[in-house]
């Protein structure tokens, strides 16, 4: 098939094409039928364990300026590695030191209107107004509903017909993710499951990943966005889900976690009515496209009674 893979910039307003880390192997792996075969061996937890603990390795620096010339990353707005090096390619001690790299303080702002939700990820988002039988993403076909992301029926009720935005990372992004208000956290659980890519490759052909794929889920109490259902989701080659807030009470902006190595995704569901997502992400997201938008810009607004 080889389809290109598009996405909107909101910053630029432009149409780009998505430079796939290792996009042949992915290629290879969903679109191939011997691929597809080989994919159900490599999507367990142990492979991408391991796969993850070789990027903590001495040795895997080396892939950095190569990997940071490929994807044309913007190294004036990260902070350096803990190596002391003239260049910041080369001042990461291993290749998930680099991944998990952190914005330059002032490079990314939260938007603190009350009733904007800010960006929590520096992703590809897609949104949806309410999430019940019509939402059929990626695919026509299957449908998302809070039922199976969360994995437990009494509270999926609590965001049944609720908005619902996926904020898809890729390897080349900012790995930290963040809080979108302030609040306080209700529950905490994990829902085991596989780690098949999240790539939009894998998506095509196997768009029940958002609902197999592992997951950690976070229920958050905020102070403008009534509850909301915070899903990290695991994917292949994610050595780790790491979450560094440890208290109960958490501010807007605030870093909640970060995915050691592999591309991921954040999903986040709201209450019916609560809020909805900003109009280009519908608008985008109905002619199948994703919005790349930076860390703390507008994601979502909140309903007006």
């Amino acid at each position: 098939m080889n389809q290109k893979v598009e996405f909107i910039n909101r910053r630029t307003s432009q149409i780009e094409v998505e430079k796939i880390y290792g996009d042949s192997i992915m290629r290879f792996l969903y679109e191939n039928p011997l691929g597809l075969k080989l994919s159900k061996l490599l999507t367990n937890r142990v492979t991408s364990s391991v796969y993850g603990q070789y990027q903590n390795f001495d040795l895997s620096q080396y892939k950095v300026p190569s990997f940071v010339k490929k994807f044309n990353i913007q190294m004036d707005e990260y902070q350096p590695g803990s190596l002391p090096h003239p260049s910041k390619e080369r001042s990461y001690k291993n290749f998930n030191e680099f991944f998990i790299r952190k914005f330059i303080l002032g490079k990314r702002v939260f938007n603190n209107e009350p009733h904007i939700m800010p960006a929590f990820s520096e992703a590809r988002y897609v949104g949806f107004s309410s999430i019940d039988s019509s939402v059929t993403f990626p695919v026509k076909g299957k449908y998302l509903n809070s039922k199976d992301l969360l994995h437990n029926e009494k509270l999926a009720q609590k965001f049944h017909g609720g908005p619902l935005l996926i904020a898809r990372l890729c390897p080349v992004d900012y790995h930290r993710f963040h809080f979108p208000d302030s609040g306080e956290k209700v529950d905490t659980f994990r829902i085991t499951g596989k780690f098949d890519s999240v790539s939009p490759i894998a998506l095509r052909l196997k768009p029940d990943i958002f609902v197999e794929n592992e997951r950690q889920v976070t229920i958050l109490k905020t102070n403008n966005f009534g509850h909301l259902a915070y899903i990290e989701v695991g994917a292949m080659c994610v050595g780790k889900i790491i979450q560094t807030h440890q208290s109960k009470h958490f501010m807007r902006g605030e870093e909640k976690g970060y995915f050691l190595f592999g591309g991921s995704t954040v999903v986040v569901m709201g209450e019916k009515g609560a809020w909805k997502p900003s109009s280009d992400i519908l608008t985008n997201t109905k002619n199948n496209l994703e919005t790349f938008i930076q860390l703390g810009d507008q994601v979502a607004l909140k309903e007006t009674t």
